[in-house]
């Protein structure tokens, strides 16, 4: 990394025009193959493309130059403006205080650079004459007066036309191009450079595109809304408006200053600097909360603070051009990362990607003790998830990340505890949701009893309409009303609060839902549970070698209430994955059922099947008396 920062910048004389051109290669290469779909041929689309992309970009220059020479005329009247809004101000008392201080200390430090040492005068020392003013009168020959001028222009012209140059073969090789890079750095892998190219060239082409016609859009209202105040100027403004915004974050409040200054300057009063600065903010506000999301959006894949640390990279390596290289560049860099593997802490670093999974992150806020912030997570992710869903996805893999550092031995038991009360605290957090969406889910049923209703009507009328085929994706729970289970947590306080939010999902589906803690199930204890309105009993572990436990579990809540639903969820990401192997399981535990997923755990719990009948245990019965006389003979 330092030697290729180095590299760029030593010998940014010669990236700087490569980079450009680059540039300028993306965004006019759409227009070339938009030439090319028409019939044109390939020169002729490529010089008329580049043609009129620098002519553009020459009458932007020549308008900009024109309007600030007409603005420097008028210079010496905004500056009595100026000095008659500071004096207005020390005259109303505003400037007695800090504005005077600093004067005065700025005043007093400029004499003091001023001020010379005195020197001794010597005794032979003659008394001190007045200088004569001397002129310098130059007598140039014209070819020098000539190199004067044009020697400024031959760097920037001359790195002008090198672009041009660069930027015509780029698009005419551009396919050769195209496969040298191939060939040099992914031959061995086409399929990954393949997407990185076409990845990177969308990108970049498409933030090009989308943020000139953003920054038109914006200009243009700056352009009639200064026109219409009396800003002198006011094409000069909105031409610096639309470039400067090309420069992300700093570029619109710089495009703002010099107007508003200018506004101080023009009219006596205060209110012409009100109203610009009203018109920036509202143009501004409108024009990043309204038309960049509707067309812009975030195709870059940069987060914002990689955008301002590229802008401060890239300005530091190659000033105000690399200001304005600083997003597409990094754009570069991040594609580079998401697709090569070498390079993907670039991605990681600046893209906008989130880097932990969702319940990564929720398990990270619940091991922080931070239940507030994780409901926060949860109450985004409800906007457009069920209940069941972000705890069955998100929710209860997080507790599953809690208990495997459990069991490698990395969580003691004071975390476990700030953990399953975080847990708690966040279900607690989303009662609220919980009604709301139960309130649904009621709103929900009667429309389909109307529906219902009416459909009966008109079912020997319209014929049956079997080629559609059912959504999989949607998922239809089972209504609980009537239904009283019992949620227990299997051997520990996370347990207790993965049974916690199963209890709340079974409430949202009208079940009335219980909670019991593992210390409960305990055998000195589970007979104290009361469990005589109970239907359903549903216990929850979060390890997966805890069978044995569980069918003792069965075994003693069977014997206190034979006719009881007994239900063993082993939480699991993937949930019931093999539909016969909970089967099979629950049959060796006795369980009326075995679930690894939410939906499979509410389902079983509100089912209206028979109670498993306990199977008597197998006991080997001494041998009798008479055959251990046989044994003994």
């Amino acid at each position: 990394v330092v030697t290729t920062v180095a590299a760029l910048y030593f010998g940014r004389e010669v990236f700087l025009p490569i980079a450009v051109a680059l540039l300028l290669t993306f965004a006019i290469a759409p227009v070339v193959s938009w030439l090319k779909r028409l019939g044109i041929p390939r020169i002729a689309a490529v010089i008329a493309s580049v043609a009129g992309a620098f002519a553009a970009l020459s009458l932007f220059s020549f308008v900009v130059a024109t309007q600030v020479s007409d603005l420097a005329q008028n210079i010496p009247v905004y500056q009595i403006n100026i000095l008659t809004k500071v004096r207005a101000l020390k005259e109303n008392g505003l400037g007695g205080g800090i504005i005077s201080r600093l004067s005065g200390v700025i005043e007093r430090v400029g004499q003091e650079i001023d001020r010379q040492e005195p020197q001794l005068p010597s005794a032979a020392e003659a008394p001190k004459r007045e200088p004569i003013p001397v002129e310098v009168v130059s007598h140039e020959k014209p070819l020098e007066v000539l190199q004067n001028l044009v020697g400024p222009l031959i760097s920037p012209l001359s790195s002008a036309g090198l672009v041009i140059i660069v930027v015509i073969f780029m698009l005419m090789e551009r396919e050769d191009l195209r496969d040298r890079f191939i060939r040099l750095v992914g031959y061995g892998d086409l399929h990954r450079t393949t997407q990185a190219l076409q990845d990177a060239g969308k990108r970049v082409g498409q933030y090009l595109l989308m943020q000139l016609v953003v920054n038109a859009i914006y200009a243009v209202p700056i352009t009639i809304g200064l026109w219409v105040l009396g800003i002198p100027n006011a094409l000069l403004w909105g031409l610096l408006a639309l470039a400067l915004r090309f420069v992300p974050y700093i570029g619109p409040i710089v495009g703002a200053l010099l107007p508003l200054f200018l506004a101080l300057a023009v009219a006596p009063g205060w209110s012409l600097l009100l109203w610009t600065a009203a018109l920036f903010i509202v143009v501004e506000l409108v024009t990043g909360n309204v038309i960049e999301p509707w067309l812009y959006g975030s195709h870059t894949g940069l987060s914002p603070l990689a955008i301002i640390v590229a802008a401060i990279f890239w300005t530091w390596l190659w000033g105000p051009i690399g200001l304005v290289l600083s997003t597409p560049l990094t754009v570069c860099l991040v594609v580079l990362g998401r697709h090569v593997p070498q390079f993907e802490f670039l991605d990681v670093l600046f893209g906008n990607e989130p880097m932990l999974e969702p319940h990564a992150r929720l398990y990270q806020r619940l091991l922080a003790g931070d239940p507030e912030e994780a409901t926060d997570h949860a109450e985004e992710m409800l906007e457009d998830k069920y209940l069941f869903e972000f705890y069955g996805k998100v929710a209860i893999p997080a507790l599953l990340l809690g208990e495997q550092d459990r069991e490698r031995g990395v969580m003691d038991a004071e975390q476990r505890r700030q953990v399953a009360d975080s847990a708690m605290t966040l279900v607690a957090n989303l009662d609220d949701s919980a009604q709301q969406e139960a309130e649904e889910e009621e709103d929900q049923e009667a429309a389909k009893a109307e529906e219902g209703k009416s459909s009966e009507k008109s079912a020997a009328e319209e014929p049956e309409d079997k080629s559609g085929e059912a959504d999989d994706e949607e998922i239809d729970l089972p209504d609980g009303s009537g239904i009283a289970v019992l949620c227990a947590g299997g051997r520990g306080e996370l347990d207790d609060a993965a049974a916690a939010m199963l209890a709340q999902v079974l409430e949202v589906q009208g079940a009335e839902a219980t909670r019991a803690s593992f210390a409960d199930l305990e055998p000195s204890a589970i007979r104290r549970l009361d469990l005589a309105a109970i239907d359903s009993v549903v216990i929850g572990f979060l390890n997966r070698q805890s069978t044995q436990h569980a069918r003792f579990t069965v075994r003693r809540l069977k014997r206190i209430k034979p006719r009881l639903r007994v239900g063993i969820v082993l939480w699991s990401e993937v949930g019931n994955d093999d539909a016969q192997a909970a089967v099979d399981l629950a049959a060796s535990m006795n369980a009326d059922f075995t679930a690894f997923g939410m939906v499979d755990a509410v389902t079983g719990a509100l089912s209206n099947k028979a109670a498993v009948t306990l199977k008597a245990a197998h006991r080997r019965r001494p041998p009798s008396r008479r055959k251990q006389l046989q044994a003994a003979q």
